[in-house]
């Protein structure tokens, strides 16, 4: 959409400079991004999720520095958000890969990783993210605006300006706000009601119903809209409906690895957890390959004007503030310089061709976790299927190059915790720098501070590790580490030759049928890939989000109802966030069980203040209309 891209104004003029690398900024930026890195570590290790980080921490910096500073600066509330939710990308790359280094030391496998292994897989990781996101900056943010939706980003940028602006837009987002946060401690906290309703069916083996009914689920799918929503929704229904019926009725009481019980003893949660995984991380590295293919035409044009940045005659005519970036010299000479310590620095064991894994895949999945947050947004960027898919080729090329037993494992583990840390802070900085696009950032700064959130990040990360495995020990009901304990079994099996390749080849073949009848293969590959309740709730929001749109009234009406969707629906994503950073932390304190209800309203009860919760974002989308009829 060029008309969308060459029309756009930015809310701060690219010829208007106002406050936003500054001290305060860079101080509370830091601030949280070690509370959000390592709330969402232990998030993360508990239920296998994190939350986004950019929204609580636009929320938060709002707070501190127009309320408490009493400064106005959006740019400046912007960068904080930048520099903050590196926080959680780093703790989300390292959680899903890391623990399985743990667990070998109490196997007396290995020795215990040191802070330094920890610290520097999670650095390099996390600059390798951000260096590999720049160069697509211009074809994903500026060319494909008004293509590619950034659910968060655009959330963000909303929540952010109505901070701004005041009045009724502040008053919709802090409503949908506070509303989240409350529906989260009780739904999560108090456990009034539960957060995911759902239903075994008994008649069709290996199927189950339901949702999760969750404020920000029910947000990202307005956000996204109802064709993406549908289309995630659609890959679930296949993984739930018809492939894990079908592994229930052939299965029988067969043992088939990854599993270690007979199919017909595992629940349909199970079954996912067992099998689904491996088709769903098939299909989306089979998405993924397919979607830079598609793309390859633009990401060399997009190269192509990266490395004319090398011209100094050239850089000095890119004069505009908003289109400024990091110089391309130093994005190589950082990659070069980041590629040769890989190879040479004993805290990664890994040889020259692990270097180069490392550099070639960790831009290849930049670039699908850049494009992937544009169109699900990062909470819902399936970043642990990307790690499965890199641990495979990892394990592989190294097991054919000699590197095997636990040498390869440790290995393959660090080139799958730095690709994961990559997947994630691509992911983060295109969402950040997308809000950036929509208030008038300069993007050069914002790159500055996602990178120094990155090493804020990876100092604390590696300690957070440490205290939590010390507290409960990862493999636990407490802390289970999910991803952590299927990435070990997953290596471990490919260097003992029992990988299931048919699982991961049947998901990629998939992919290969969606693409072929022009279904969009990445949000259905990413709905294979996650449960089907969480695309269910997702779906509700795209489904509100649907009649809104198809309402028979003015564009302008319809727009204006849209719009006030968003807004409330950005505080409720942001609400929901920043309930769930404070019930991690009464987690981590052990207060979290002092808080539970005496009572709960049960799974009825949780369908009925959902159906609440929904009809209170369509009556906010309606309420301008019904006040002009007065």
């Amino acid at each position: 959409m060029p008309n969308n891209k060459n029309d756009f104004k930015p809310y701060i003029p690219a010829d208007r400079v106002v406050p936003e690398f500054t001290v305060t900024s860079i101080l509370i930026g830091i601030l949280l991004a070690i509370v959000f890195g390592a709330a969402n570590a232990y998030l993360g290790l508990r239920v296998g999720m994190t939350v986004s980080a950019s929204i609580p921490a636009a929320v938060i910096s709002m707070g501190i520095i127009r309320v408490i500073l009493r400064k106005d600066s959006i740019l400046e509330n912007n960068l904080v958000q930048t520099i903050g939710s590196a926080g959680e990308s780093v703790a989300a790359g390292a959680i899903f890969t890391l623990p399985a280094l743990f667990l070998w030391s109490k196997e007396g496998l290995i020795d215990p990783p040191s802070m330094l292994t920890i610290f520097l897989i999670a650095l390099v990781g996390g600059l390798l993210g951000v260096a590999f996101m720049v160069p697509l900056r211009q074809a994903l943010i500026v060319e494909e605006h008004g293509t590619l939706p950034f659910p968060e980003g655009k959330a963000c940028a909303e929540v952010l300006l109505a901070g701004e602006e005041g009045g009724a837009k502040a008053g919709t987002v802090f409503a949908g706000l506070g509303i989240s946060a409350a529906y989260k401690f009780f739904a999560d906290g108090m456990k009034v009601f539960p957060s995911e309703v759902g239903y075994d069916i008994k008649s069709y083996a290996g199927s189950s119903i339901g949702v999760q009914v969750l404020p920000a689920l029910a947000g990202v799918g307005y956000i996204c809209g109802p064709k993406i929503s549908s289309y995630m929704l659609a890959g679930s229904t296949l993984s739930w409906f018809v492939l894990m019926p079908m592994i229930a009725l052939f299965g029988g009481d067969a043992i088939i690895f990854p599993g270690t019980k007979p199919i017909s003893a595992l629940a349909p949660g199970d079954l996912w957890g067992t099998y689904i995984k491996y088709i769903g991380a098939g299909a989306v590295a089979a998405g993924g390959i397919i979607s830079l293919v598609k793309n390859l035409p633009l990401i060399g044009r997009t190269f192509g004007q990266a490395m004319k940045s090398m011209n100094k005659e050239h850089a000095g005519k890119k004069t505009l503030r908003t289109e400024q970036d990091l110089p391309m010299p130093v994005l190589l000479i950082m990659v070069a310089v980041i590629a040769v310590a890989i190879w040479l620095l004993p805290a990664f064991p890994v040889n020259p061709l692990g270097a180069v894994i490392v550099v070639v895949f960790g831009f290849f999945f930049a670039t699908v976790s850049s494009r992937m947050v544009g169109l699900v947004g990062s909470s819902n960027n399936p970043v642990s299927g990307m790690a499965i898919a890199t641990l495979i080729i990892a394990t592989l090329a190294l097991k054919s190059t000699g590197v095997t037993g636990t040498q390869g494992m440790v290995g393959a583990i660090a080139i799958g915790g730095i690709i994961c840390i990559i997947a994630a802070i691509a992911g983060d900085c295109s969402q950040d720098l997308k809000t950036g696009f929509i208030l008038g950032a300069t993007p050069k700064k914002q790159q500055i501070g996602e990178m120094i959130g990155v090493v804020i990040s990876a100092t604390a990360i590696g300690g957070v590790l440490y205290l939590l495995d010390r507290a409960w020990g990862y493999g636990t009901s407490d802390i289970p580490a999910p991803q952590g304990t299927m990435m070990k079994l997953l290596v471990e099996g490919i260097m003992n030759a029992q990988l299931p390749w048919a699982l991961i080849l049947t998901g990629a073949c998939v992919a290969i049928v969606i693409e072929i009848v022009k279904i969009p293969v990445m949000p259905f590959a990413v709905g294979m890939y996650l449960p089907f309740s969480l695309n269910a709730g997702i779906m509700c929001g795209g489904i509100v989000r649907f009649i809104m749109e198809h309402r028979k009234v003015s564009e302008d009406e319809k727009k204006d109802s849209i719009d006030r969707g968003i807004l409330y629906t950005s505080g409720l994503i942001a609400g929901e966030g920043l309930m769930g950073v404070i019930l991690a932390i009464l987690a981590i304190f052990k207060l979290d069980k002092k808080i539970i209800s005496p009572f709960s309203i049960g799974q009825i009860g949780a369908l009925v203040v959902f159906v609440g919760l929904l009809g209170s974002l369509a009556w906010v989308c309606l309420k301008r209309e019904k006040k002009n009829d007065n």
